[in-house]
């Protein structure tokens, strides 16, 4: 659920070195950032590093990422301002911006990871871009946007038929570059009630996956804060669900039957408990999922940044030695 290990202290060396864009957009450092917790860790995928708001810029709109975040300063609220986005070249690989990058990325971590280690990538869904896009920066939580479905829906639906359509090009192009598998982060979409979600951000995650259906493209869908659309989830077509800790993985996969996948879902507060109780709590959702041949675990959001090491190794120690 992160795709740099920001918690190790190799990650900060290159961070000392580099900006966060020169570490998105220069794909011998996104690279190096992004085989890093695979080569101390040993997991079964490397995740490809880069930032889901690189595709806004593409479309013409202005992006700085400042110390507290990042923010686009011509936020957009009206049809005439959606219909002056660009069409995205998702392939421009000029240095310092465009989607090239992580193209470029996903490329070479495919020929120097091992074959049997998956490679990800992932995008923002349509109603987290467009919540970004809308709110400028999310200092205000998303007020804007939740607005702005009230008051001008059509403006809305029209953004985010944009944003479904470059996204599945996107996803798509990623396949192509060598991702193993995809994620949507729909981030911002557990703001929504669940009338809401189904008019402004179901539609638009289906047409996304289905796109990507018709190449059998295994996709995954993360929405943050999701407990209250779990009976949405399942429309939505995405082959495999995370889920997030404020629900049981257990009764998920009661709900959602045996065959579709499902990850996650460790509190990631947790690693900083001391090791044995990180152990003792992992060792718990392992065994509430034993014979679960569509698992996947993982934790329940983003690690966050001062973890300790030793208890993601305590983590990963437990996962891999759970017969």
């Amino acid at each position: 659920m992160r795709q740099a290990g920001r918690y190790l202290p190799e990650y900060q060396e290159i961070k000392s070195r580099h900006t966060f864009v020169e570490m998105c957009t220069q794909p011998e450092v996104a690279v190096e950032v992004s085989l890093q917790p695979l080569k101390r860790f040993g997991f079964d995928a490397a995740i490809v590093f880069y930032d889901i708001l690189y595709i806004l810029e593409s479309m013409g709109a202005p992006l700085e990422f400042q110390p507290n975040g990042p923010v686009f300063h011509r936020p957009v609220s009206t049809a005439k301002e959606i219909r002056a986005l660009n069409d995205p070249d998702l392939f421009d690989e000029t240095p310092g911006k465009g989607t090239g990058a992580i193209l470029a990325s996903l490329r070479e971590l495919r020929r120097v990871v091992p074959a049997d280690t998956a490679v990800l990538g992932f995008a923002g869904a349509p109603f987290t871009l467009a919540a970004y896009l809308v709110e400028g920066s999310f200092g205000r939580s998303g007020e804007r946007i939740r607005r702005l479905l009230h008051q001008d829906p059509a403006a809305v639906h029209l953004l985010l038929e944009r944003l479904a359509d470059v996204t599945a090009d996107y996803l798509s192009a990623q396949l192509d570059a060598g991702a193993s598998a995809v994620q949507l982060f729909d981030t911002w979409a557990g703001l929504l009630g669940p009338e809401e979600f189904r008019e402004f951000s179901l539609p638009y995650l289906k047409t996304v996956f289905t796109r990507l259906a018709e190449r059998d493209a295994l996709t995954v869908l993360y929405i943050n804060g999701s407990a209250h659309l779990l009976d949405d989830l399942i429309a939505t077509g995405a082959r495999v669900l995370s889920l997030d800790w404020r629900q049981s993985m257990a009764s998920a996969r009661k709900r959602f039957g045996p065959d579709l996948g499902l990850q996650g879902n460790l509190d990631p507060a947790t690693l900083f408990a001391p090791p044995d109780e990180v152990r003792r709590r992992t060792l718990a959702l392992l065994e509430s999922m034993r014979g679960d041949s569509a698992f996947v675990f993982n934790l329940g959001h983003g690690i966050h940044r001062e973890t300790p090491v030793e208890a993601v190794a305590a983590l990963v120690e437990t996962v891999q030695g759970f017969s």
